[in-house]
């Protein structure tokens, strides 16, 4: 049996585009990480946390998922407020802050231009999602943030997306004994639209909390 890969190498090479867009980045931002983003958490972790893709000036920028950008602030503090953090979040990868129980990770590891990945670009990706679930011992829980990485997890399970359709809040038992949640993307976008409240983000955190 092949040795899993749950995290690819900062440089992968995977996405032509995506590549592109990180050659540009490193001449625009050249003190930026501009690589393939790993994730962030414990091994021991029992559930995993699934995002979109690095933020541009987010973890693009800092080498640490959900960290330099709003998304990161919403995401962090509400999981600080349900109690499954350690430490202060500073919006540093040096901020010596740490999850607790918890694994997040992105659905396409390198940032894509305007925070859209395209099809291809997530199934390209999907086999370090796959990897990185298996490689979770302890796992119990999957928590979905946004569409693109509801559909992606699904996928990546070998489900079909017609019997687990996105809704926020949702909550499927899927076969094999884990758990999916499912949540607006805390973007900023969706926070200032209204899409996303803090209590909506909290509400499904807390379904994330009880499993």
């Amino acid at each position: 049996m092949p040795a899993l890969r749950p995290e690819p190498k900062a440089s992968c090479s995977r996405c032509p585009r995506l590549v592109a867009f990180r050659r540009s980045n490193k001449k625009a931002y050249p003190a930026y990480f501009n690589g393939a983003s790993p994730s962030f958490g414990q091994e021991d972790a029992h559930a995993l946390i699934v995002g979109l893709a690095p933020g541009l000036h987010g973890a693009n920028k800092t080498g640490r998922p959900f960290t330099g950008d709003a998304s990161g602030e919403m995401l962090y503090s509400c999981l600080a407020e349900l109690g499954l953090t350690r430490g202060t979040f500073e919006n540093d990868p040096k901020d010596g802050f740490d999850l607790d129980g918890i694994m997040i990770t992105n659905a396409v590891r390198c940032v894509p231009p305007e925070n859209k990945p395209t099809g291809a670009e997530v199934n390209n990706c999907r086999p370090y999602l796959a990897d990185r679930i298996k490689a979770l011992p302890n796992l119990k829980t999957l928590f979905a943030l946004g569409r693109v990485a509801h559909d992606a997890t699904i996928r990546t399970l070998g489900l079909r997306l017609a019997e687990y359709p996105f809704s926020h809040q949702a909550v499927y038992r899927l076969p094999g004994g884990l758990k999916l949640i499912d949540s607006y993307h805390c973007s900023r976008y969706n926070v200032n639209t209204g899409r996303l409240t803090r209590e909506m983000f909290l509400a499904a955190l807390g379904e994330l909390k009880k499993a």
